[in-house]
């Protein structure tokens, strides 16, 4: 089967379970499904999207020969879309910035809020808490951080 057409069946079975394809791939015998959702994808999660997508690619059986199917997300530190950043208010956040603010290029806090234009990042310094506002356009990469 054409990867471009698997790709596409792929990516509907996906969005049914609530999940959006971020990549597909073959490769050495292995297909390579990674997803994501707003939500966080834990183990269970995986386990449970790999049975569905099993059960529909035995029924499409899209190579001709044996293969292996790992399905798994972006990870705990994904990267976030700057549009869609009001799903994740009050998520711990590193953000690397294009311009410095305060001599500082790279911010890790909490997302306080977020509007058309900016975000306000809440960050600890020692025992202070400290709220920055960042202009969206001043942001290069911003994903998601573990917090310790």
């Amino acid at each position: 089967m054409d990867l471009n057409i698997l790709k596409q069946l792929i990516s509907s079975k996906v969005n049914e379970a609530g999940y959006e394809l971020v990549s597909l791939s073959f490769a050495s015998e292995t297909l390579s499904i990674v997803v994501d959702r707003e939500k966080d994808i834990d183990m269970e999660a995986i386990v449970s999207l790999t049975n569905v997508l099993n059960a529909y690619l035995d029924e499409l059986n899209p190579f001709e020969k044996a293969y292996t199917l790992d399905v798994s997300s972006l990870g705990a530190e994904k990267p976030l879309n700057i549009e869609k950043l009001n799903a994740y208010q009050g998520r711990f956040v590193h953000v690397h910035l294009v311009n410095p603010i305060k001599g500082e290029n790279i911010y890790e806090g909490d997302l306080t809020s977020v509007n058309d234009s900016s975000i306000v990042l809440t960050y600890k310094n020692k025992t202070r808490s400290i709220a920055v506002e960042i202009s969206k356009s001043n942001i290069s990469k911003i994903r998601l951080a573990i917090k310790f």
